[in-house]
């Protein structure tokens, strides 16, 4: 099970569209507050809560997890009230329809909702159009005058969802990549580590892993690994089970490659022998497309040595992402497991 689930929901509710993460940071550094010896944050917004290690200080672990969530813009907003927008991150259009949304304005939240024309009115040609995000109004049920009162170019948008229970998973949206901050967040507070740790809630992943490029100079690890979510696609529109990336249910994914990077043998098998001797369960993820910010901090200040552990998610990128309860505990463990086996003496040259 969920071990804090309040504070699970909390972290995946609250709004932080990449480049404004400024409610999430908030969250995670009170988090932080007492598990964790010094917190710091930079110019971009990322936070970085350092263990010290007891034994050898000097070999420094960097442990990335990023809390932004994929979001919009506003860029436009018409004599008639509705905003255009601008995404932030890799939206799916087609989910887009008859969605919820919360507008952040200056002076405070605004509700609005993303308007779908009933089928009724449409012509053959409109019902065979691709939905794209550039097609997208919200419509905050207000006179004309008073959203342009209200809201701005730039005002931030982002979608309204709760985060519930289902069976043995939970649903809600921004779950990529809050699970994985819940998950390090867990982790800081159940280890004891020989080497100093650096717990990163990094900014600007779903833009281009920009928080972790940066960070990767800035703190220049001797090893690094990003925890994120990683495609479930165990569903019935998916007929062949080879083309599974990974299953919910089946433990952690300890991550091979993506379109970022291919991760260090010598870290993702040792990540396999640590699974195996604490009993955890694990999956092999290879994953055609998609990046994460262990491909930020591969090469960022020279060569380093990078792991990645996964969330199995179903529905990513949609106001519906669902993991179950039994991966998180096992993603939880197996970073936990890992941080507090390393001693700085591992060889991870090739």
């Amino acid at each position: 099970m969920v071990r804090e689930f309040d504070l699970f929901r909390e972290l995946t509710e609250t709004s932080g569209a990449p480049g404004y993460e400024d409610r999430i940071r908030t969250v995670v550094r009170r988090e932080f507050e007492g598990v964790v010896d010094v917190v710091r944050t930079d110019a971009m917004g990322n936070v970085v809560g350092t263990v010290e290690g007891r034994r050898d200080p000097e070999y420094e672990v960097a442990v990335a997890a990023h809390m932004d969530e994929i979001g919009f813009m506003v860029r436009h907003v018409t004599d008639d009230g509705f905003l255009q927008v601008d995404p932030l991150g890799g939206w799916d259009p087609r989910v887009l329809r008859a969605q919820r949304v919360t507008v952040h304005a200056a002076d405070g939240d605004r509700p609005g909702v993303i308007g779908s024309p009933p089928p009724h009115t449409l012509d053959e040609e409109d019902l065979e159009a691709e939905d794209a995000v550039e097609d997208v109004y919200i419509d905050m049920g207000i006179d004309p005058a008073a959203v342009t009162d209200q809201v701005a170019t730039g005002d931030l948008v982002t979608v309204d969802q709760r985060t519930e229970r289902v069976g043995s998973t939970i649903t809600g949206k921004a779950i990529d990549n809050r699970v994985s901050l819940y998950a390090m967040l867990q982790a800081a507070k159940m280890v004891d580590p020989a080497v100093t740790v650096h717990f990163a809630a990094t900014v600007q992943e779903e833009v281009g892993l920009r928080g972790a490029r940066a960070l990767g100079v800035d703190l220049d690890p001797d090893l690094a690994i990003a925890v994120d979510t990683t495609v479930a696609n165990d569903v019935p529109q998916v007929g062949d089970e080879a083309d599974y990336v990974t299953e919910l249910g089946e433990g952690a994914a300890i991550k091979l490659k993506d379109s970022s990077v291919i991760t260090n043998p010598k870290v993702h098998r040792r990540l396999r022998r640590i699974a195996e001797t604490e009993e955890l369960p694990y999956q092999i993820e290879v994953l055609p497309s998609g990046g994460t910010d262990t491909g930020g901090f591969q090469q960022s200040a020279g060569a380093k040595p990078v792991g990645a552990i996964s969330v199995p998610t179903r529905y990513l990128h949609t106001p519906t992402e669902v993991v179950v309860e039994t991966d998180v505990t096992a993603v939880v463990d197996l970073l936990a497991a890992f941080l507090d086996a390393e001693d700085g003496e591992n060889d991870y040259t090739l």
